[in-house]
């Protein structure tokens, strides 16, 4: 049984939630968000204002998805009245970070600057060496962030690169002189 989907999903007021053809879209005060739900696994109504989600059938499927629908229905529904943020910092001695129009671009110790376009729904605000991102939609706000930290993981031995606001590095000793 799902702990996260035997829970009721509320919904607050200024937001609009409607169930069509498999895809549940949500309204709110900062964005609108689509996402296809397989309802021949999980049953969806929308009573009031709660959300409630039960299993179709018993098979492993439907009990997997149960939770994890449940869990994005509340994400959908944070996005679209609080958003979600996500902060990177940067490491390095001469590593920086710029936004420029819809691009940010990173000098992380390659020979060539790297230029990433911000996808459609985030915002990028970068401050001395941090990297601030904001949108609705947590699942691209967070896969955007992947990409970022992909460009120059921190490395063990100086904690050099681009890492995600409170992630610990692990150390190592590096060279002894005997």
């Amino acid at each position: 049984m799902s702990r996260l989907g035997k829970i009721p999903v509320v919904i607050p007021a200024g937001v609009e939630v409607t169930l069509t053809d498999g895809v549940l879209k949500t309204k709110g005060p900062k964005a609108t968000l689509e996402r296809s739900m397989l309802t021949e696994h999980v049953e969806i109504k929308i009573e009031g204002n709660e959300i409630t989600l039960a299993p179709v059938a018993h098979s492993k499927t439907a009990k997997a998805l149960w939770g994890t629908y449940a869990a994005h229905t509340r994400n959908m529904i944070t996005g679209v009245t609080e958003g979600f943020t996500r902060v990177l910092e940067i490491e390095g001695v001469g590593y920086r970070a710029a936004v420029e129009g819809n691009n940010i671009v990173l000098n992380v110790g390659f020979s060539h600057p790297v230029t990433l376009a911000i996808p459609e729904g985030i915002s990028a605000e970068v401050v001395k060496s941090a990297i601030t991102l904001t949108g609705s939609d947590k699942d691209a706000l967070g896969q955007f962030a992947a990409n970022l930290r992909k460009v120059k993981p921190p490395e063990p031995y100086k904690g050099k690169g681009i890492k995600y606001q409170g992630e610990h590095i692990i150390r190592k000793q590096g060279k002894k002189a005997v």
